[in-house]
């Protein structure tokens, strides 16, 4: 049994963290109570904890606004992020800690690996990178993750919903979707996604991993496949890029290879359209 804090215990991954670290001990953290930009009183309540692993999963993760609040990107994603590394490290706690497949431009055209060189096109993508750096350089006991897609249960905190929840949610509303259709992603279930930190961090080999679902889609690709799987036929209108309109670029491609936890043995993910399965199962979206 491991002693646990879980930043962001109510968020998208956190909620899924703490529903199957279950046999250890947790101690789930909330903002605003709990505040990683305020490192003084971060650093109170976590001495006045018996800890062992401390999992971050508190981030800024509007992509667009990102590009307007740029000082409070990089407050929450690196600043504070540094902060937390170095009360970790003067505790001797192990770090986990999630970043992004923003932190790539997209220009490979084939599955990352965590040897790669980041070079990030957005705001979100410079903040987050910066957060990684701070962690490699000031720490030596840390799981640095970079996942893809994310969706789960609770919905991601501050956006109030997930791809998948959303795209239901205006099909039932009877209003055309125009999804990009240009950025080739893998998405990710945060419930398994959660599963294989639990596992990885059973273990010391510390580091950069890769953590996503198996294989590769368009955002437009997930979106028809999220109605086929359901039933549903709502007039589906793939856009690129520049005709959507977002604020911040993207990659083209940020899909990721799990090349390093392969190598240790973790348990393999499944396949996108399994997982996805999975969720629209759990949601009742989908018939057993």
């Amino acid at each position: 049994m491991k002693k646990i804090a879980v930043i962001g215990a109510d968020g998208q991954l956190g909620s899924d963290l703490v529903k199957v670290l279950k046999g250890n001990k947790i101690f789930p953290l909330y903002y605003p109570d709990f505040d990683i930009t305020k490192p003084e009183k971060a650093k109170e309540i976590l001495a006045q904890i018996d800890l062992e692993i401390v999992i971050n999963t508190a981030a800024y993760h509007r992509v667009d606004e990102c590009e307007e609040n740029s000082q409070q990107s990089f407050e929450i994603n690196s600043t504070a992020v540094r902060d937390l590394a170095l009360i970790c490290r003067d505790k001797d706690l192990v770090l986990v800690h999630f970043s992004t497949d923003y932190v790539f431009d997209g220009a490979k055209k084939t599955p990352y690996v965590e040897e790669d060189k980041p070079n990030p096109l957005n705001v979100y993508g410079v903040s987050k990178l910066a957060g990684e750096y701070f962690v490699r350089s000031l720490m030596k006991k840390y799981f640095l993750i970079r996942t893809c897609g994310l969706y789960g249960e609770a919905g991601c905190w501050g956006k109030g919903s997930n791809f998948v929840d959303a795209v239901i949610s205006l099909e039932e509303k009877g209003k055309p979707l125009r999804v990009v259709d240009d950025q080739c992603v893998t998405p990710t279930s945060a419930a398994e996604l959660a599963q294989r930190i639990v596992e990885l961090i059973q273990t010391d080999r510390y580091g950069l991993y890769h953590l996503t679902n198996e294989g590769q889609c368009t955002w437009f690709e997930f979106a028809k496949t999220i109605f086929a799987l359901i039933g549903k036929k709502p007039r589906l209108i793939p856009v690129d890029s520049r005709t959507y309109g977002a604020r911040a670029l993207r990659p083209s491609y940020s899909v990721l290879e799990n090349k390093r936890a392969k190598e240790i043995g973790l348990t393999d993910f499944s396949s996108w359209k399994e997982a996805l399965k999975s969720y629209l199962i759990k949601k009742d979206y989908l018939p057993v």
